[in-house]
């Protein structure tokens, strides 16, 4: 993951490439079911952290963000599954739309 640094103001970002599944024939329905199914877990992990799972039993901070991270990774693994699915089954310009979502950061304020 890159990360590039930013001055005061503006925003950084980070790059993170995930690659294209190509073992899978995801369609739209399966892969926002699969980012909804990935969300719960992320959520999850952090309830285990937060002590919020109902368990006695609570899981130590490197432990809990561990899974965390590794549940996060999963959720973005899936939007771009579907930013693929977008851009091959819907002739979507992710690049386009992305560039459109920075500058609506940047009209609310969010960065520079």
């Amino acid at each position: 993951m890159e990360k590039s640094r930013g001055n005061a103001g503006v925003c950084s970002s980070k790059t993170v490439t995930l690659p294209r599944l190509n073992r899978l024939n995801p369609s739209l329905e399966s892969t926002a079911l699969k980012i909804m199914e990935e969300s719960g877990e992320l959520a999850q992990a952090i309830g285990k952290f937060r002590g919020l799972n109902g368990e006695r039993l609570r899981v130590e901070e490197t432990e809990a963000m561990h899974m965390v991270a590794q549940e996060l990774i999963d959720v973005a693994q899936t939007a771009v599954t579907m930013m693929f699915v977008l851009e091959e089954q819907y002739a979507i310009d992710i690049e386009k739309i992305l560039k459109e979502h920075v500058e609506k950061l940047k009209q609310k304020g969010y960065c520079d």
